[in-house]
């Protein structure tokens, strides 16, 4: 099963992942972050806008490379990929 993994900030929101081993079934990218919004609900608020496209401070990786698809989420993750999901430094 993919892995997930995050800032340590996003832990501390939602402390029912605090354990940080967060295994989900493969698919796109779309379905790993709706299924760690059924881990802990409202997740997805965080990382996702309105649309459910990719918040403009968020980046979403596979392993190390960046996604592609930032609107639907379309990106596979194989079944040993690494999500890493973490917010982008901005500002001067």
């Amino acid at each position: 099963m993919p892995r997930v993994e995050m800032t340590s900030h996003l832990y501390r929101f939602f402390p029912v992942l605090e354990n940080r081993e967060i295994l989900v079934p493969e698919g796109s990218v779309a379905d790993v972050v709706r299924s760690v919004n059924e881990i802990t609900p409202g997740f997805s608020d965080y990382v996702l806008n309105d649309y459910g496209a990719q918040r403009r401070h968020v980046l979403i990786s596979i392993n190390d490379n960046l996604i592609v698809d930032r609107n639907a989420l379309t990106d596979r993750v194989a079944e040993d990929g690494t999500v890493y999901i973490f917010q982008a430094l901005s500002g001067g």
